[in-house]
């Protein structure tokens, strides 16, 4: 079964330019961006390798992604309508 990746870029492809202004311009931006995609990662790790981890690990882990992904959009919002 292939996973879906859940990348910024994946998810919003037409705020690419605006996720890289942001990397590249704002410092807490591309902490949170980091943040994001290591939570991301070992999401994607423990459900492709079926590794044994508790459900309630597995959900803050899920919520946490959730949690980063509303802020980067919202901050990706807020600096698109301020141009």
């Amino acid at each position: 079964m292939q996973l879906e990746k859940h990348t910024l870029n994946n998810d919003f492809p037409e705020h690419k330019h605006t996720i890289r202004h942001l990397k590249m311009n704002d410092s807490h931006f591309a902490k949170q961006f980091d943040q994001y995609h290591d939570v991301n990662k070992e999401i994607h790790h423990i459900e492709e390798q079926n590794e044994a981890v508790s459900d309630d690990y597995l959900e803050t882990l899920k919520k946490q992604r959730v949690i980063l992904k509303d802020e980067l959009f919202a901050q990706i919002n807020a600096t698109e309508k301020a141009l």
